[in-house]
């Protein structure tokens, strides 16, 4: 889903003339609706300072990751999280996200193998970013039938502890054109600019280094991680 200019502009300079808190997650997350002229829109409101510390995240960092994960996610041309930036809101500065229309009894759990390929992209995803925290939740299907991944607040750790609920493809072959478009990134990763550079301003210097690891290690083994305590074959 591409966003039009009105849409776009809506979400980065809208005025916010509600903001509702929803009951789910650990964090705070408002439903917001921004209107700007006679246009008007819905975002996910992630503020700084609604986030509950943790022992192994950086406090005050998550907003910044939900930015980071979508900003990979264009990079990579997988355009598989929906429009996320970072700006001010009723409580402070954090991530806003477009909202994806979407049937919340779809998620991952009620996928059929239409949806292979392009759950393929969001567990290989899963793997560069390091998400921790890949729940049935954050597989959304739109009405077009397209995938969308969200929360993504918890990635991109320097110690790599991926945790997920898709383990359809534990010891596949990840498909050749997604290995190929790491492999350009990686490449990008040596001279950032434009995208790749703001998306390494997100990140702490260890993690850029752990990010440059996970690469090298998905591309090297070229292969989804098998089952937790398994053998292969």
């Amino acid at each position: 889903m591409d966003l039009t200019d009105t849409q776009l502009t809506l979400l980065e300079q809208g005025e916010i003339v509600s903001c509702d808190l929803t009951p789910a997650g650990s964090n705070y997350t408002f439903l917001i609706e921004l209107r700007l002229d006679q246009d008007y829109g819905y975002a996910i409101y992630k503020p700084r300072k609604g986030e509950i510390p943790l022992w192994d995240f950086p406090s005050g960092t998550l907003y910044k990751r939900e930015c980071a994960a979508y900003l990979l996610s264009e990079i990579l041309g997988w355009n598989f999280i929906p429009y996320t930036l970072i700006r001010e809101g009723p409580h402070g500065i954090g991530s806003v996200q477009h909202y994806v229309e979407h049937d919340p009894k779809q998620d991952y759990y009620a996928l059929d193998a239409s949806t292979a390929e392009q759950l393929k992209q969001v567990a290989c995803f899963d793997l560069v970013a390091n998400n921790t925290d890949r729940k049935a939740a954050h597989v959304l299907k739109d009405p077009n039938g397209k995938l969308w991944g969200i929360d993504q607040g918890l990635t991109f750790h320097a110690d790599t502890k991926i945790r997920t609920v898709i383990w359809d493809f534990a010891g596949d072959p990840i498909p050749d054109h997604l290995l190929e478009t790491l492999l350009d990134f990686m490449t990008s990763l040596e001279s950032p600019n434009g995208r790749v550079a703001d998306l390494l301003e997100l990140l702490l210097p260890e993690e850029i280094t752990s990010l440059h690891r996970r690469i090298e290690w998905v591309l090297g083994d070229g292969s989804f991680p098998g089952l937790p305590g398994r053998r292969r074959g």
